[in-house]
C-alpha cells in the first residue's frame, strides 16, 4: 500500500494534532498490519472474477461459445454471490472475521482454479455459480471488519487503500493475464487454462496467511501493547451514528440502506460492464495482445491515483455524499463522452478512463457511509444486504454488454446504456443528502 494512501501520518494533516502519540501508533500499526495483505487479497479476488474477460479472447473459440454466453457466464457468478451474501456475513459475525475470511479465500481459490478444466459452456456455468457462493461475503466482510478497527474520520482512506485491489487487478492483472495466455501449449494446456490456474492458487496460500495475521478485536492484537489497544477501543466507542440501526430487520428495511444499495448497483454495473469487456473492445479496434496489455494498464493506473486523491479529499472535507455524487457524475460523463464524442482510439481511451476514475472513486467514498447508519449485527447484515443488491449490477452489466454487442455488432449502445444508469445513480447519490446527516 502506498504511504500516501494512509500515512498522513494517520489522520488528515489538519486533524493530526488531535491524536495522541498512542492513538497514532495504534492506527499506524493496524493499517500496516492489515491493508497490504487485504489489498493483495482483494486484487486476486477481483482478478478471479474478471479473468474470464481476458480468457474469453481464446476460450470462446475453444469452448464454442457466443459473446452472449460469455457475458452470461461472467454475470452468473453474481447470482449465487448475492444469494449467499447476507448468510455469509452473519456467519462472519458468528465465527469471527479472521476464520471466515480465510475460509472464503481458500474455497474460492480452489474453485476458480478448477475453471481451467471446464469442457463446455454448461460446466463453465456450474463453476461460475459455485465460485459466486464461495466468494460471497468477502468484500462486505472486509468492509465490516475494517469499520470495527478504524474510526470514521480515517475510514475513507483506509477503504481506498484496500480498494486499490480493484483497479490494480486490471492495471497489473490485465497485462499479467495477457502474459499468462502466452503459456499456451505448456504441458498440453491452453493459455486460458494456465490463466485460471495461476491467478487462483495464490488465493489459497493467502487464505492461510490471513488466518495467521488478522485479529477480530484490538484486545486480541498481539502487535499492539495494552495502551494502544485501549486507545483504539476508546476511539471506536466514542464514534457517533446517525439514527443507527442495531438489528438485522431494522437494517434491511431502512430506506437509507435501500438507496445505498441502488447507488452501489449503478456503479457496480458500470465497473463490471466495462471491466469484463474492455479486452474485447480493444481487440475489435484491431489491437494485438501486447497493445491490449499496455492500454489496459493506463486507465486503471489513473483510476488508482484518482481514487486515492478523492478519498483524501472526502476525509478532509467530511462531505462524503457530495463527493460520492460528483464521482458518479464523472462516471456518467465519461461513458456519455465515449458514445457522443469519438473519432480516435486515443479519445475513446481518455473517455473510458474518466468513467473509470469516477466509478472507482465512488466505490471508495461509498463504503465509508453505511457504518454511520449501522452498528453491531446490523452493520454485518446491512452492509451485506447493500452489497447483495448492489452487486447484481455485476451480473446485469456484463450480460447486457454481451447482448448489445451481439444485437448491434458493436459495444457503443451498451456503453450508452451504462451512461444512463450512472446518470440515475448520480441522482440517487444526491438524494442521500436528504436522509443522511453529514459529518
Amino acid at each position: 500500500m502506498s504511504r500516501t494512501a494512509y500515512d498522513a501520518p494517520v489522520a488528515t494533516r489538519e486533524r493530526a494534532d488531535t491524536l495522541s502519540a498512542v492513538q497514532r501508533s495504534a492506527l499506524r500499526k493496524t493499517a500496516w498490519r492489515f491493508l497490504p495483505l487485504l489489498t493483495i487479497a482483494y486484487l486476486f479476488n477481483y482478478l478471479d472474477r474478471t479473468a474470464i474477460g481476458v480468457a474469453g479472447l481464446t476460450m470462446r473459440d475453444d469452448l464454442g461459445i457466443t459473446n452472449e454466453q460469455l457475458g452470461f457466464a461472467a454475470g452468473l457468478f453474481f447470482f449465487t454471490y448475492t444469494l449467499c451474501e447476507v448468510p455469509s456475513n452473519l456467519a462472519l459475525y458468528r465465527f469471527g472475521a479472521r476464520r471466515w475470511i480465510a475460509r472464503i479465500m481458500i474455497s474460492w481459490g480452489l474453485i476458480s482454479a478448477a475453471v481451467a478444466f471446464v469442457s463446455d459452456v454448461n460446466s463453465l456455468y456450474v463453476l461460475r455459480l459455485l465460485l459466486g457462493a464461495a466468494e460471497a461475503g468477502f468484500f462486505p466482510g472486509i468492509a465490516y471488519f475494517l469499520s470495527q478497527w478504524f474510526p470514521r474520520e480515517h475510514r475513507t482512506r483506509v477503504l481506498a487503500g484496500f480498494l486499490i485491489g480493484i483497479p490494480a487487478s486490471s492495471a497489473i492483472g490485465g497485462p499479467l493475464s495477457i502474459a499468462l495466455l502466452q503459456m499456451d501449449g505448456l504441458l498440453g494446456l491452453a493459455g486460458w487454462k494456465w490463466l485460471f490456474i495461476m491467478v487462483s492458487l495464490p488465493c489459497v496460500l493467502l487464505g492461510f496467511i490471513v488466518l495467521r495475521v488478522l485479529a477480530d478485536r484490538p484486545d486480541e492484537a498481539s502487535w499492539l501493547n495494552k495502551d494502544e489497544s485501549s486507545a483504539l477501543n476508546a476511539m471506536l466507542a466514542a464514534e457517533t451514528h446517525d439514527r443507527p440501526k442495531t438489528s438485522v430487520l431494522g437494517a434491511i428495511i431502512d430506506i437509507r440502506v435501500a438507496v445505498l444499495a441502488l447507488v452501489q448497483f449503478g456503479f457496480t454495473l458500470g465497473s463490471y460492464g466495462i471491466g469484463i469487456w474492455m479486452p474485447l473492445i480493444l481487440r475489435e479496434e484491431g489491437l494485438g495482445d501486447i497493445e491490449i496489455a499496455a492500454l489496459l494498464f493506463l486507465p486503471y493506473a489513473a483510476a488508482i491515483l484518482g481514487m486515492l486523491g478523492w478519498a483524501w479529499l472526502a476525509d478532509r472535507t467530511g462531505n462524503k455524499i457530495g463527493n460520492l455524487t460528483l464521482a458518479c457524475l464523472l462516471g456518467a460523463a465519461g461513458f456519455g463522452l465515449y458514445y457522443f464524442w469519438t473519432g480516435s482510439l486515443a479519445l475513446s481511451i481518455v473517455n473510458l478512463t474518466l468513467a473509470l476514475v469516477g466509478i472507482t472513486a465512488a466505490r471508495a467514498i461509498f463504503w465509508s457511509i453505511p457504518p454511520r447508519l449501522l452498528t453491531g449485527i446490523a452493520a454485518a447484515s446491512g452492509i451485506a444486504f447493500i452489497n447483495m443488491v448492489g452487486t447484481t449490477g455485476g451480473f446485469v452489466g456484463p450480460y447486457a454488454m454481451g447482448v448489445f454487442r451481439d444485437a448491434t455488432g458493436d459495444f457503443d449502445y451498451g456503453i450508452l446504456a451504462m451512461a444512463g444508469v450512472m446518470a440515475v445513480t448520480t441522482i440517487l447519490a444526491l438524494s442521500l443528502k436528504l436522509t443522511v446527516k453529514q459529518e
